[in-house]
């Protein structure tokens, strides 16, 4: 890693890009196009890349959000995916009728996402992380307005083409929405805005949790198919290989990282150390089943972050915030206490679905003109999953801008589709 202190967290979150050079992945993207225009009654366009479950969620709450839609186009690695995904859709009464794509507009292979960018409006983005920075510029570039899944990498190259996307959307005016769906449940929204309002007086520690089992344990070698390159039994299983996933901090527990960082009031950590390692041992892949986190903020402030992916143990998604003057907490309902766990403040107003409400808000967005653009704070909370699984595979204390300007590239070049060279490799050791 470089240790290059030159780019300072404070001009990054003024400038968003401060002196941070583009990668090739970003190359031509300064050809701006003009944005798609929707007044009311306007039809838009989506198209969706990446069938999978979550995928499948983004196009259902996107039609949802706005009956003048269609979905027109679906890109996934594998055809049994995007026809399953297609067929999910097709049985939702209230939508079925929008489901119109035809079978010239199923693109199945690593560059689909070309064919669907073309073909749409507003573009979900929704397949495995390791690809979402090539996918995010490739959008940008063509004046989408876009759903972007979380992470938005899953390296710190690729966290830097983010940045630059995210400087052009802006200057296409393009929606930017960002997977964090929790920003936009009603609960939590409440209850961050007492945070950052003081009613906890000065945050002085953040504990959050992302305790559950493993969400797509590797298969063993011996069901590979003799068929299946190497690429293809990687992509087939991604959540098992850190350069597609990120692992479980990057990939799942970013959504603890992003409340912590929403708690700082998207203020990045000054450094970090971590402690991980795969307890249970796994069929193959490269990922830790457990890392917890120690970020230090340049007043003292601490957030800790625990995370695992282990069968039958005790599970939790959690956050305490500890303030000078009481404490919040996630974990019974969105409440706040005195400095004696005493009840002073409670949610009790509507509730709705976040991954909707976030759809919602998207394409109102849209048709107002008054485009939602989320990149900042989703390229903070990005990097701090990467930082802290950095730190906990590597035993080294990380700081923001080590991450932030570290050469590390863990997604190769696909430059032979299927056929592409890919390494495969041993579960990191710290110290080693």
């Amino acid at each position: 890693m470089s240790q290059d202190t030159n780019a300072s967290r404070r001009e990054f979150l003024k400038n968003g890009t401060a002196a941070l050079a583009g990668t090739a992945m970003v190359s031509n993207l300064t050809s701006l196009s003009s944005p798609v225009h929707a007044a009311g009654n306007d039809e838009l366009k989506i198209g969706l890349v990446g069938c999978g479950g979550r995928g499948t969620g983004a196009a259902r709450e996107a039609l949802r959000a706005d009956p003048q839609t269609r979905l027109v186009a679906v890109a996934d690695a594998f055809q049994d995916r995007a026809d399953r995904s297609l067929a999910s859709l097709k049985e939702i009464e209230e939508i079925s009728a929008r489901i119109d794509v035809d079978s010239d507009h199923v693109f199945i292979g690593l560059d689909g996402y070309r064919h669907v960018i073309e073909s749409c409006d507003v573009v979900l983005l929704c397949t495995p992380p390791g690809f979402r920075a090539v996918h995010l510029a490739a959008a940008v570039s063509a004046g989408k307005h876009i759903f972007v899944e979380k992470p938005m990498a899953t390296d710190s190259p690729g966290v830097r083409s983010v940045i630059e996307s995210v400087k052009i959307a802006k200057q296409k005016d393009l929606a930017l929405l960002a997977g964090y769906c929790w920003r936009y449940d009603d609960a939590k929204r409440a209850l961050f805005e007492k945070i950052l309002d003081g009613a906890i007086g000065d945050i002085r520690a953040v504990y959050g949790t992302y305790l559950t089992s493993p969400v797509k344990p590797m298969p063993p070698a011996s069901t590979r198919p003799t068929e299946f390159t190497d690429l293809q039994w990687m992509v087939r299983n991604w959540y098992n290989f850190t350069w597609l996933s990120g692992d479980g901090v990057v990939e799942q527990a970013c959504h603890t990282a992003d409340w912590i960082a929403w708690a700082f009031g998207d203020t990045p950590p000054l450094s970090c150390t971590a402690v991980g390692g795969r307890q249970i041992p796994a069929e193959g892949g490269d990922i830790f089943d457990h890392v917890e986190i120690n970020y230090v903020w340049d007043n003292g402030a601490r957030g800790f972050l625990a995370q695992r992916q282990i069968p039958r143990c005790y599970n939790q998604n959690s956050l305490y915030v500890l303030g000078t003057q009481g404490n919040a907490n996630l974990t019974r309902g969105s409440r706040i206490s005195d400095l004696n766990d005493e009840p002073v403040w409670r949610y009790e107003g509507p509730r709705s679905n976040m991954y909707q409400n976030e759809h919602n808000k998207f394409f109102a967005s849209i048709r107002s003109g008054n485009h939602i653009n989320n990149g900042d704070r989703m390229v903070t909370s990005t990097l701090m999953g990467i930082m802290g699984r950095t730190a906990g595979y590597t035993g080294e204390q990380v700081t923001w801008d080590m991450a932030m300007n570290s050469q590390e590239t863990l997604v190769p070049t696909i430059h032979d589709g299927w056929n592409s060279p890919v390494e495969f490799r041993d579960v990191p050791r710290p110290g080693l």
